[in-house]
């Protein structure tokens, strides 16, 4: 609820801010398209003891586009806001032990403490909406930040336990082991308890190569997890994290 509260008063600053600074002129609106690449996780806020080890972890192609529309509030200070087709996810393996699981094999589903190697799919398609602040600190460099909200028009957590055992219910219950082979895994898939909104913030950095053309970094960070907070099947709370390296074009 805090998160949500910071994210809601730096919106309402950015609203604010824009009428007591100056009257609105339009042709002062600065448009651009943004076209970037996604690199990151949906992981959680440390590593519990419960997870051993990070076996593997493959970058998805993930990527962004679309445009923003920046306000100059003054020769430093403006406000932006955009609109963005998105896309994030990731692909892993983790070792575990004692821990939580849900899962199903043959067509059993069972629940327990597991031990043993888990393989995790996520994959997220998304409209996004950022409302920034930005500061320019130099003639070619400019600082952002701000909330964003994202709404989900396709969403996976999917995957499989193998090579490991689970304990029923609790730490002394009754052991089902699963294999390393196809068929002898333990499947799950949690793609229906993940949010359709997601809230976060994101800072980023943008820097004027050209008169028109530029270069873009920025952090998101969400500050709600992927997950309906309802769900408690997975132990951690899983915030998606992501940096993206893009270019931008100065439509006008």
């Amino acid at each position: 609820m805090r998160h949500i509260q910071i994210s809601l008063i730096l919106f309402c600053l950015a609203l604010l801010t824009g009428p007591a600074t100056a009257q609105i002129d339009f042709d002062n609106i600065q448009l651009k398209a943004r076209v970037g690449y996604n690199i990151g996780a949906t992981a959680p806020l440390g590593i519990p003891a419960s997870i051993r080890g990070i076996e593997s972890f493959k970058l998805i192609p993930d990527f962004r586009v679309g445009f923003d529309a920046m306000y100059p509030l003054s020769e430093k200070f403006g406000i932006a806001a955009g609109l963005f087709f998105e896309t994030k996810g990731m692909d892993g393996e983790v070792t575990t032990k004692g821990y939580h699981m849900k899962v199903k094999m043959d067509d059993a589903e069972m629940e327990g403490l597991y031990t043993g190697h888990v393989r995790q799919k996520v994959q997220q398609r998304m409209l996004t909406i950022p409302l920034q602040l930005s500061y320019r600190i130099s003639e070619k460099v400019e600082l952002t930040g701000g909330p964003y909200l994202s709404l989900l028009l396709a969403k996976e957590f999917s995957g499989y336990a193998f090579d490991g055992y689970l304990r029923k219910d609790d730490p002394t219950g009754a052991k089902v082991v699963m294999g390393n082979q196809e068929g002898e895994w333990a499947t799950y898939d949690f793609s229906d308890e993940m949010r359709t909104c997601q809230l976060g913030a994101t800072v980023g950095v943008n820097w004027d190569l050209f008169r028109r053309l530029g270069l873009s970094a920025d952090l998101s960070w969400g500050l709600t997890g992927i997950h309906r907070s309802d769900f408690k099947t997975v132990e951690q709370t899983l915030y998606p994290i992501y940096g993206t390296i893009g270019i931008f074009y100065r439509i006008k």
